[in-house]
């Protein structure tokens, strides 16, 4: 048997524990995989009572996370601290002592990934990332590995746990999305401070890590579009379901290149889906991937986004990996993002307004002749098509009532325009609301 490969552990909080945990109760089969014992030697963490409570005697603890990676005897850094900041050093600091990475951060590989992967590509060092997207879902594998015969096209994924669990519990429940926040707080599903999963931003990390394997482009996190799932409305999800579909928050990256338009859309917000796609019917904090290839068609990566051992599993899967090919010489190793280095694709992010998608208008106008025909012809002089029409009957003396239309692909740019237009007119009370719709077929 080969030497121990030596692991240390930066944070040993709910993920941190969760490696621990099982990389100890698999040990045998992890060995008999990696072809050598991979065992944690260090933990930094600030808890130290903490870090002795899960760790038990067996391994050095420390409250200096840089004296870990200044360790000689630690051959791979497990960054599991999450954030920009310290995280950032820490990973930089390893990978100049030419320690391997394995790391959860989506964050930080988002907004520092190209960063972080040509220094590691300098020093002749691996900087894993599977646990950072989707939990234990392997989707990072399928992307770079499983898929590589495949000119990907597409992939559309549900992947901040959060979210999806709200919007379950707003259809489910037909509640509001504050009612269900605070029930998702109480359940421990949501943070104390949200933000980052109910306004798009962690979707987005994700999101970004997922276009540039998909297409070999640098990460690209600042040009992301990121919408949230706050302003949605009940009334939203249950018109949505009249209408056969569902909504839920999706990272969204999509190669376009037929046309005048080259680039890539790289998008995160609410989205009806036709109601029997097999993604639309992920319920509560579960996680799934939906990736289009050119020669294997749409396959479906589903399973816990989140968690202790869910996401050990993807740390550990990843430390097996550098362990095995810890040895092996750099250029057979599989490239960070996918592509060989040199080989980078240039195609840039597209903006917002040159988009392409279909979309739901629910608009409030008053109950009078002739608003339904002023209303189609701004959609039609946009060279909008309809593709479904919903108008609720008004409520006895009313006088106003609600106008759903689902509209086929167009350009985002015309839609802003036509909703600029109907916001114009005498009849529309207040704002269109307005949400994106992919078919993903």
């Amino acid at each position: 048997m080969m030497k121990p490969i030596n692991v240390g552990l930066l944070g040993i909080g709910t993920v941190g524990g969760g490696t621990f945990t099982v990389l100890k109760r698999n040990a045998e089969e992890i060995t008999r995989r990696a072809g050598r014992p991979i065992r944690i030697t260090t933990v930094a963490d600030k808890n130290l009572e903490l870090a002795r409570r899960v760790a038990g005697d067996g391994v050095k603890l420390s409250d200096d996370a840089f004296a870990v990676v200044a360790d000689p005897d630690i051959d791979i850094v497990v960054e599991l601290i999450g954030g920009y900041g310290v995280a950032r050093e820490l990973v930089l600091k390893a990978i100049a002592n030419g320690k391997h990475v394995v790391t959860a951060n989506k964050a930080l590989l988002a907004v520092h990934g190209n960063e972080i992967f040509a220094a590691a590509r300098e020093r002749g060092v691996m900087v894993a990332f599977e646990a950072a997207v989707a939990g234990g879902i392997p989707i990072i594998k399928a992307l770079r590995e499983g898929l590589t015969a495949n000119r990907i096209e597409w992939a559309a994924g549900i992947i901040n746990g959060t979210t999806n669990f709200i919007l379950s519990e707003m259809r489910d429940k037909g509640l509001s999305f504050a009612e269900v926040l605070k029930e998702a707080q109480r359940l421990g599903y949501a943070e104390a401070d949200p933000t980052f999963d109910i306004e798009g931003v962690d979707a987005a990390h994700k999101a970004t890590i997922i276009a540039a394997i998909a297409f070999g482009i640098p990460m690209q996190f600042d040009k992301a579009y990121v919408e949230g799932i706050t302003q949605l409305e009940a009334a939203d999800i249950r018109y949505a379901e009249q209408l056969g579909y569902r909504i839920k928050l999706l990272g969204i990256a999509k190669r376009r290149d037929a046309g005048k338009t080259r680039g890539i859309e790289l998008r995160v917000h609410p989205t009806l889906i036709p109601e029997k796609r097999l993604i639309a019917n992920v319920e509560g904090a579960m996680n799934a991937v939906l990736v289009n290839g050119d020669a294997v068609g749409a396959t479906l990566y589903y399973g816990k986004g989140a968690g202790a051992e869910p996401t050990a599993s993807a740390v550990i899967a990843d430390l097996v990996d550098v362990t095995r090919l810890a040895t092996a010489d750099p250029e057979h190793r599989v490239p960070h993002l996918a592509f060989q280095p040199n080989a980078m694709s240039d195609l840039p992010i597209l903006p917002m307004s040159e988009v392409e998608t279909g979309y739901y208008l629910r608009l409030r106008v008053e109950d009078k002749p002739g608003v339904l025909a002023d209303i189609t012809r701004i959609l039609a002089d946009q060279g909008i098509s309809i593709d479904a029409l919903l108008q609720r009957e008004p409520e006895e003396g009313e006088g106003e009532t609600d106008i759903i239309i689902l509209t086929h692909v167009c350009q985002e740019s015309a839609a802003d325009a036509a909703i600029a237009k109907i916001e114009g007119l005498a009849a529309q009370k207040g704002k269109v609301k307005r949400i994106r719709l992919e078919e993903l077929q």
